[in-house]
């Protein structure tokens, strides 16, 4: 680890600023451009939107002049299992003309003739030539049928289909209604069909009207929009709901309005109704209700108010579920096809339309646009909170809109792809800015550390809240360091030299202790001090005060030793480790913050370091760090130090080799504490014991310096220091 390399702050040039506003603006154009492909996951987002918005305001139902026929579970238990007999159809059709209906529609196709005419009968019945003869007088139910259209207005079904038409099928009946075109032509823009399933000719011929049967459901199978025009193979036809509104009005023509982008409107007689650009009506759903429906059975046994049948459009079709005309509806529920026809004929004749405008993608794609730069704006030049309430307040706005629009002009505007893009263009931008941020964060936190302990960095960071004045009481271990004759060394070599030796030594120094999780309290000069258990508690930090010390100590020793073998006389460093009870927290006033460590522990570490000196030796470790009878046998006791201005002494230690990387002497320790015994039992025979370790350990320094105490007469082991 090299603390002199270090990067400059991450930054961005003027170029590089356009480079990515540039960017970012490419980046909302593709995003707009994707979001007007349509894909088919953001359509049923959609469209799910639009769905919820009919739930919680459907259209109320109000009596319009549509009933519907309904051949339902009752009327069916009561004339029989299905299909009728088509003179049952010929009541209908009577019982509607009598009421005085608008027009009749059956929403089913009769592409067969009627089984149950006697003639159909004849043919697989084994008959006599009498039988035969009697069957053949009788009328032909279908004719009976034809001959009750006659006198109504009767609109019958055709199916219409993709695949070509099989041979013998019914071929597209004759249509009535007459087709004028202004625009372009709407042929192009129709939804194309292949062939028809069309009534038999001897009813297609008397109905006063052909309708196609068709709903056009989206991926999710909901059907949302009602087609009034259809292409098949080459013709352009009705679909029930225009026919029937057509002969309702005694109407002989279509008019249809186009350009080259699509249909815009299909107008019979008076009424406008307004299409999208494939021919279609939207659906506006409203709740089923009783009123809408007139049971078959009723109006065969005559049990309809002509009030229910006057100037009405009657649907004939089937609410029963064995019949298998049910559709899914906005609602969320099955709706019979012939109710969504009626529902359609509802909106028409209450002017009630929902429209999808052929430039709502255009408005949605500008919304978008100017949604998502204004949160990309927020989100990379105001703070997050605020750019998070723009960009949400955009959002509100858009779905607001959203919502005014269908609630109060049945207008569908879709929130949901300008909503998609203003979302991403927030959070892109954000993400980049919070990268940005935590590697400007990071780097602040780099270079923090550089000025103080990166523990107490990382620490601040993660409890901001504790960044405020005051102190706590916590145990903790310090380690003051000194290094000996610098002052010296500056005068005899060049400033600059001595300065960069200073910074080698000190960075060599300082990571040592950080790599033992200890905190740099202070530099001064060419000094250092380091402090455990704080601002985190650590509750081995006297261990790791005396493991920390030690390899200060030795690669201190190293360091002179290469300078010197240089030239360079290149001082030792004393060093000074203790342990107890101090406040530690911020200190300084509301302008700046000094985080330190205050009591009388970090004064006596400081005099131990001092200490070291007058001993001789250097590293001197407090018995509040190791304890009186230290576990660690490569220690020996330096004495009861009793510093100036104190009254009790503290019993001190020397690591074995002074910390040096040396092999230890246990024999040679063994030998110390015992004539240390001698010494603190103010035994007479201490002097000797000394002399005799003058002998063989002549060079060490508290050898040499109770040696020199006991010569003058002083006994014990307590030394009192005069001086600080």
């Amino acid at each position: 680890m090299s603390r002199a390399a270090f990067s400059p702050a991450p930054t961005a040039s003027r170029s590089d600023r356009a480079a990515h506003v540039l960017g970012w603006a490419a980046g909302l154009l593709l995003l707009v451009g994707l979001l007007l492909q349509q894909p088919l996951w953001l359509q049923t987002l959609r469209n799910a939107v639009f769905d919820q918005y009919q739930r919680w305001q459907p259209r109320p139902y109000e009596d319009a002049a549509v009933r519907i026929v309904d051949i339902d579970e009752e009327s069916l238990a009561r004339i029989g299992q299905w299909p009728w007999p088509r003179t049952a159809m010929a009541d209908l059709v009577a019982a509607a003309a009598a009421g005085g209906a608008a027009a009749l529609g059956f929403d089913i196709v009769f592409a067969e003739a009627d089984r149950s005419s006697p003639r159909e009968l004849a043919r697989h019945w084994d008959l006599t030539p009498e039988q035969q003869t009697a069957f053949a007088a009788m009328p032909d139910h279908d004719a009976v049928f034809a001959q009750a259209m006659d006198a109504g207005k009767v609109v019958l079904g055709f199916a219409i289909r993709q695949a070509p038409p099989q041979p013998g099928a019914a071929a597209l009946p004759p249509i009535p209604a007459g087709l004028v075109e202004l625009g372009s032509g709407a042929a192009p823009h129709l939804q194309p069909f292949a062939a028809a399933v069309a009534a038999v000719p001897a009813l297609a011929a008397h109905a006063f009207g052909h309708g196609a049967l068709a709903f056009l459901p989206d991926s999710d199978g909901v059907v949302r929009r009602v087609p009034l025009l259809l292409r098949v193979a080459d013709r352009t036809v009705p679909s029930l709901v225009s026919e029937l509104l057509r002969a309702s009005l005694d109407e002989k023509n279509l008019l249809v309005r186009s350009t080259e982008e699509g249909i815009e409107q299909l107008r019979i007689g008076a009424v406008s109704i307004p299409t999208t650009r494939d021919g279609e009506m939207w659906l506006h759903y409203a709740p089923a209700s009783a009123r809408r429906s007139l049971p078959a059975w009723q109006l065969l046994a005559g049990q309809v108010a002509a009030s229910e049948l006057q100037g009405k459009i009657l649907l004939v079709g089937s609410s029963a579920q064995g019949l298998l005309d049910l559709r899914f509806g906005t609602q969320g529920h099955l709706v019979p096809g012939v109710e969504i026809h009626a529902q359609a004929l509802e909106q028409i004749l209450a002017r009630h339309f929902l429209q999808r405008p052929a430039w709502a993608p255009m408005v949605e794609a500008l919304v978008l646009l100017a949604g998502a730069a204004l949160a990309c704006a927020a989100a990379l030049c105001l703070r997050p909170a605020l750019a998070a309430a723009a960009s949400a307040v955009a959002l509100l706005a858009v779905a607001g809109a959203s919502w005014w629009l269908f609630s109060r002009q049945q207008m569908l505007f879709d929130p949901l792809t300008p909503g998609i893009g203003i979302a991403l263009a927030f959070l892109a931008p954000s993400v980049q800015r919070h990268h940005t941020s935590d590697q400007r964060r990071r780097w602040v936190s780099q270079a923090f550390s550089r000025y103080v302990s990166p523990n107490l960095v990382s620490h601040i960071v993660q409890n901001p809240e504790q960044l405020v004045l005051g102190g706590k009481r916590q145990t903790c271990s310090f380690i003051f360091t000194d290094l000996a004759g610098f002052t010296a060394l500056m005068e005899a070599i060049d400033p600059a030299e001595a300065v960069l030796l200073l910074n080698r030594y000190l960075d060599g120094m300082i990571e040592i202790a950080f790599r033992h999780q200890g905190t740099l309290d202070r530099i001064v000069g060419d000094s250092i001090a380091i402090m455990f258990s704080a601002p985190i508690a650590q509750a081995d930090h006297r261990e790791r005060a005396v493991a920390c010390a030690l390899e200060l100590q030795r690669f201190a020793t190293a360091f002179a030793q290469a300078q010197q073998s240089t030239g360079v006389r290149f001082g030792h460093t004393r060093i000074g480790v203790h342990a107890g009870e101090v406040i530690v927290g911020n200190f300084g006033g509301e302008t700046i913050f000094d985080y330190r460590a205050l009591g009388d522990p970090v004064n006596t570490a400081s005099r131990l370091e001092s200490a070291n000196a007058l001993l001789g030796t250097r590293t001197c470790i407090s018995e509040a760090v190791l304890g009186r009878a230290p576990a660690a046998p490569a220690v020996r006791r330096v004495g009861q130090l009793v510093f100036k201005g104190k009254t009790k002494p503290l019993l001190v230690f020397q690591p074995a080799n002074d910390g040096l990387d040396l092999a230890v002497d246990l024999q040679a320790i063994a030998d110390y504490e015992h004539a240390y015994a001698l010494m603190a039992a103010r035994d007479p025979q201490a002097l000797a014991a000394f002399e005799r370790l003058a002998q063989t350990q002549g060079d060490e320094p508290l050898v040499r310096f109770h040696l020199e105490r006991l010569r003058k007469g002083e006994g014990g082991d307590i030394v009192t220091f005069t001086a600080k």
